[in-house]
């Protein structure tokens, strides 16, 4: 029987357009996983080059920057003092050459005191120089007591020389100097920024229009700054005088001076408190002995204890919204970035990284949590819809 070519094909088990898949071959992407731009990895590796460069550049530049930084910070912290000006009826100009001068007070009391506290301590050591070499020579003798001998000792300690330390400690108010460049870079930037403060209101309605969640951010680090230089000089104005009652009765030389510099490594968090207490406890083992020493590092381990590790984390959480770790981590790093100034800067500076790069950001609110202790983005929260509602009425 003949067939056809219609009936072959009829007959014939049409072939299926899927086939089984090779196991040896990887399943192709969906299409909703196909690779769009850059992967995740070129990204990092980008944004890491970025950051490096970036603190590259801070480090090169880091007696501009800081200086420049500061002076930002003393005109936030000053701004309600031109508020009150204004509402008091003085007109906005007089209003900010007042804030200026102000500003120029403060900081000339500053620097005035640590250079004051400074040049008194460089004056009074070498009074000391003998008792220092006495007592440096009997550490000697008291180690050998422990069966080492004094040979080893002494070629132990041999790269420290009493006179050598007591030049390095005169000649620190002359190395006061290298700052001049940096306050000058201050002063000046301090000026313009005072001048150009009713520009960035009329820019920071400009951002508020366009970019609210960036004004947020910006609105928090101000706020953050405000409180933290309030916060840091309440408080060292306290422990400094808590310091110079202890010191006084103990009949500790220069009390008053121990006192100011108190007060200002106080702004430095973290270690502040170790750079005011070396040069009171070295003084009070030079003029009391070994005990009267043991007493100061107590009483200020005390103080400094209950102020610094108990209370004030306490208002800096409240009113900075950063954790201690996260404190003593931004001091370590702004420190190896710009030295003495990066250190006093160290918790304006964090505020200012996060407001620009996690706070503006809504993809980035998660990272928030590891640098904020509970309940601070609450309170910012709280506080920006209280101040919606004030200017709402």
């Amino acid at each position: 029987m003949n067939t056809t070519g219609d009936d072959v094909r009829e007959n014939e088990v049409p072939e299926s357009d899927e086939r089984e898949p090779d196991p040896r071959e990887p399943d192709a992407p969906a299409p909703h996983e196909q690779p769009k731009g850059w992967g995740i990895a070129s990204i990092t590796v980008i944004s890491l080059a970025a950051v490096f460069v970036v603190l590259w550049g801070m480090l090169e530049h880091a007696g501009i920057i800081m200086p420049a930084f500061l002076a930002l910070n003393l005109v936030i912290a000053a701004q309600p003092l031109q508020k009150l000006l204004e509402r008091k009826g003085l007109p906005r100009w007089p209003a900010m050459i007042v804030v200026l001068l102000v500003l120029y007070l403060v900081l000339l009391a500053l620097v005035g005191m640590l250079v004051w506290s400074v040049w008194v301590a460089a004056e009074r050591i070498p009074e000391y120089q003998d008792e220092f070499t006495r007592i440096y020579e009997q550490t000697i003798a008291f180690l050998g007591t422990f069966g080492v001998g004094e040979d080893q000792i002494t070629s132990s300690l041999a790269g420290i020389d009493p006179q050598a330390i007591m030049g390095t400690v005169q000649n620190v108010a002359g190395q006061l100097s290298s700052a001049g460049g940096q306050l000058s870079i201050l002063v000046i930037a301090l000026t313009f920024l005072v001048f150009d403060i009713p520009g960035i209101a009329r820019r920071r309605e400009v951002i508020a229009e366009q970019r609210p969640r960036f004004n947020d951010a910006i609105e928090s680090f101000t706020h953050g700054v405000k409180s933290y230089w309030i916060v840091s000089t309440v408080f060292g104005l306290i422990v400094a005088a808590m310091d110079v009652v202890a010191l006084f009765i103990l009949g500790v030389p220069l009390a008053l001076v121990w006192g100011v510099l108190a007060f200002v490594t106080n702004y430095i968090p973290n270690i502040g408190f170790v750079l005011g207490l070396v040069p009171p406890a070295l003084f009070a083992l030079l003029t009391g002995g070994p005990a009267e020493a043991l007493w100061v590092v107590v009483i200020y381990s005390v103080i400094n204890l209950v102020m610094q590790s108990f209370i004030q984390p306490k208002f800096y959480g409240d009113a900075v919204g950063l954790t201690p770790t996260v404190t003593f981590l931004s001091l370590v790093f702004w420190a190896g970035i710009g030295g003495p100034l990066g250190a006093l800067l160290s918790v304006p500076l964090t505020l200012a990284v996060k407001a620009v790069l996690v706070d503006a950001d809504p993809r980035l609110a998660w990272f928030s949590t590891f640098l904020t202790p509970p309940g601070a983005d609450a309170k910012r929260d709280r506080r920006r819809g209280g101040k919606s509602a004030a200017t709402a009425s």
